[in-house]
């Protein structure tokens, strides 16, 4: 079967594929990691797939239409995002008129938590397959590859995992496809990438450049109610591909791409289970894969842990601290303590890894002076990057459902979660502060925390000591030092 897999043109550089999709400050681009997964379990089974990530290629609109029109594809797998709906949905809507003859599937985190809303709302697809998608794909090439001895519905219902619209035009939603628990089944995403894309083409800026992306394991234990993979995609139980697994992959990504200076896990948290940590570690150390690799952490960590992840490679560690306040944390149910920050971060140090620390304003109960005190711990804590942001909402997640049942969702429309150039747009507000209000405050953090004398003098000590990190600081500084000093200048609801 001929199937295109797509990742639909919209703005350039715009990151679908991230937990927060927009045109970054940083000009981080994602790898489409689950279509490329995708991609490499159909073509596993056989069929003939072709890959286009138009947003990094530079395919338009026009571009795509006689795509198209020329690959004449039996199954087109097509991403969304709640930013880009809007723009999804007219996508698909013109390569139907190309390719009337073409099954059309969405797939991706807005797909997956609006099933109904979105197949009413675009009668151009035909169906969605929801949540981690790759097996529902297979399984849906597979039968459509029996029509029409099979009629069209008996296949549809039998599959997992599906929302599709009936022949009366009804949506029907099947039960839930259960999670993929032996991992290791997945062929290895780093030979889909070898073969279709170019690792050029994504960057983020907190590991070297060019990098390229993996996962050990997916879903998390924890309950952020804010987070979107594990409550859209991933769920709640951290299932592990095996280390041996893992450990082969890398030394094939060292292997086969010379030029990669980094590997990003992109677990969400990879540090979860203490145990699985240190065996990780001291495979990787044993497997001699000289590689600095960045992943996802909680500030929970002993030195003793982060001391086995820097000797086994670990250059840097994204960590999410979002608040100074530990009413707002319990709120959000982070499940961490703010009276262990400075130690975590102590232990950094001693350890010699860098920390990314994300912050974010806006929850509920929070006040002026209480993002000031987010900032004031975010200069105190002395991470070697920051992020800020208003709390990002997206369906799907509980936090979603608590900002809009209290009229703190500013949005009226999903392009609303974008400015018109693609930045992040604030679309909530809470009872002490409005949308307007949340932006400036995280203007103001930024340029406190990275306009400091004291900072600039550590940075430039860094680059002298560690000159591997010049591409990838150059590279992002490009892009947000003019964003740091002109402000976001969001059109944000009042």
């Amino acid at each position: 079967m001929k199937i295109w897999v797509l990742n639909p043109p919209f703005l350039p550089k715009f990151s679908r594929p991230q937990r927060s999709p927009a045109v970054t400050k940083s000009g981080t681009v994602y790898f489409p990691i689950w279509q490329a997964y995708c991609v490499g379990v159909l073509e596993e089974a056989g069929h003939q797939v072709t890959f286009t990530d138009a947003p990094v290629s530079n395919v338009t609109r026009e571009d795509t239409v006689r795509m198209a029109a020329t690959l004449l594809p039996d199954l087109i797998v097509m991403d969304t995002s709640t930013p880009s709906i809007e723009n999804d949905i007219q996508v698909a809507q013109a390569i139907r008129e190309a390719a009337p003859q073409a099954f059309l599937v969405a797939v991706g985190t807005h797909a997956s938590a609006e099933p109904q809303e979105t197949l009413e709302e675009c009668p151009a697809f035909d169906a969605i397959a929801r949540h981690e998608y790759e097996y529902t794909i297979r399984e849906l090439a597979a039968g459509l590859a029996r029509l029409p001895k099979t009629p069209r519905d008996d296949v549809l219902e039998s599959i997992e995992g599906l929302s599709y619209r009936d022949k009366q035009g009804s949506v029907q939603n099947n039960p839930r496809r259960p999670l993929i628990e032996n991992l290791d089944e997945l062929p290895w995403v780093s030979k889909v990438y070898k073969k279709h894309l170019d690792i050029r083409h994504y960057f983020n800026p907190n590991g070297r450049f060019p990098m390229v992306t993996l996962f050990t394991g997916r879903g998390c234990p924890f309950q952020c109610s804010f987070c979107v993979y594990p409550q859209t995609m991933t769920g709640h139980k951290y299932r592990y591909r095996s280390i041996a697994d893992v450990v082969e992959e890398v030394q094939y990504v060292v292997r086969e791409f010379p030029e990669a200076r980094s590997i990003w896990f992109e677990d969400d948290t990879l540090t979860a289970e203490s145990k699985r940590c240190h065996e990780f570690s001291e495979a990787m150390i044993a497997s001699g894969a000289r590689i600095p690799w960045q992943a996802n952490a909680r500030c929970d960590l002993d030195l003793h842990s982060m001391q086995k992840l820097k000797k086994a490679g670990c250059r840097e560690l994204c960590v999410g601290f979002e608040s100074a306040n530990q009413e707002t944390l319990d709120e959000i149910q982070k499940g961490t303590k703010t009276a262990g920050m400075f130690e975590f971060m102590c232990n950094a140090r001693k350890a010699g890894i860098y920390i990314h620390g994300c912050f974010m304003v806006g929850f509920a109960g929070e006040t002026p002076e209480a993002v000031k005190s987010t900032v004031d711990l975010a200069i105190k804590l002395r991470p070697d990057t920051v992020q800020f942001y208003p709390v990002m909402v997206y369906p799907g997640t509980r936090a979603y459902e608590e900002y809009k049942t209290k009229g703190w969702l500013t949005a009226t429309r999903y392009a609303d979660w974008l400015t018109p150039d693609g930045l992040h747009n604030c679309v909530v507000c809470n009872e002490s502060m409005t949308s307007a209000q949340l932006v400036q405050a995280c203007d103001d953090a930024r340029r406190r925390f990275y306009l400091r004398p004291s900072y600039f003098v550590y940075k430039v000590t860094q680059l002298i000591r560690h000159p591997g990190d010049i591409v990838r600081t150059v590279k992002a500084a490009r892009v947000f030092l003019k964003h740091l000093i002109h402000g976001s200048r969001l059109p944000v609801k009042r």
